[in-house]
């Protein structure tokens, strides 16, 4: 559905954006991450038109955005981190206008309210925009990217500001519209991004660093295999239990949490994956897990790794 292809713009001798390239299909929502600078704002306004690339392509359900602007924006819903209302007019004035000003061929009073009550602002529908909440004008704000039904979504901070009934109201409604729409996301919440998205791409001075799902990139950039289990049981026989298990490389012993219950933490070979040999064995002799913990990395760490060249292992030292 969405299409970049060796994307560049530059300001002179300031390269922006430099040869991206990534997609995201029908149904999916890709989390669009990257710090202040990193070129995230550039890529959204050549994706919707707002402004060219120097090179490259980006293709919203096949129709090049530069070769065909006019057909690939009335193929997108946009919503700026901003949303662009005018706060003299009524929410049904505003959608009335929005209808006009995208030329919609779909019937005006059916769609509209199928569109009120989707993003749930039925009850403000009369009222002047400027009297609104800040939740209900982000709202009206994704209201007006969705007349026309368009097959994509681009939604750049749809969260900021909100209080936390708000923001897990919209992250909801964002889930339920990526069921039918391509949306990429955007945001400095890593929290939203880790909730909703299926597909994470990571930019970083103006180049991709990453474009994977959060547990791959997890697995990929983490640097030991390594498992912290609560197990109860002998310790002893806990011990060399885990010892005898294939691939595991080290057992350190922990904290105990009680008479019988011991934390172990686990080293196996890189590109192993030991749960389930380990949970059998468990059973085998009788012993119970309590709590399994993994080292992979949040996406915190992901995120860090990426963009600051920080040493994370993850795991406890």
């Amino acid at each position: 559905m969405i299409e970049v292809e060796h994307l560049s713009k530059h300001y002179g001798d300031k390269k922006a954006v430099n040869d991206i390239s990534f997609k995201a299909g029908d149904g999916e929502i890709l989390g669009f991450l990257g710090p202040n600078g990193a070129g995230k704002s550039t890529t959204m306004n050549i994706l919707t038109g707002y402004i060219s690339s120097t090179s490259g392509k980006a293709k919203i359900d096949g129709i090049d955005i530069l070769e065909d602007p006019k057909a690939a924006k009335a193929k997108i819903g946009y919503l700026p981190e901003l949303p662009p209302l005018y706060m003299d007019m009524t929410v049904k004035e505003y959608l009335n206008f929005i209808y006009d000003l995208k030329k919609c061929k779909l019937p005006r009073n059916t769609h509209l309210k199928d569109i009120c009550s989707l993003v749930k602002i039925e009850h403000v529908y009369k009222r002047l925009i400027r009297n609104l909440s800040k939740g209900y004008r982000q709202r009206v704000g994704l209201a007006q990217a969705l007349v026309g039904n368009p097959n994509v979504l681009i939604l750049d901070e749809p969260t900021v500001g909100l209080d936390p009934k708000q923001i897990i109201e919209i992250r909801t409604l964002i889930k339920k519209l990526g069921r039918n729409h391509t949306v990429i996301l955007s945001s400095h919440i890593l929290s939203e991004v880790q909730a909703v998205c299926d597909k994470i791409v990571v930019i970083n001075e103006g180049r991709i660093v990453a474009d994977d799902t959060e547990d791959n990139l997890s697995q990929r950039l983490s640097q030991d295999n390594r498992l912290t289990v609560r197990i109860e049981g002998e310790q002893r026989k806990v011990t060399e239990m885990l010892e005898g298990i294939k691939n595991v490389v080290k057992v350190d012993i922990g904290a105990k949490h009680g008479e019988d219950i011991m934390e172990y933490r686990i080293e196996a070979k890189e590109g192993s994956d030991i749960r389930r040999e380990l949970f059998t064995s468990c059973v085998e002799h009788g012993f119970v897990i309590l709590e399994m913990k993994s080292s992979e990395l949040t996406l915190e760490d992901i995120f860090l790794r990426l963009t600051m060249g920080e040493s994370i292992t993850g795991g406890e030292e």
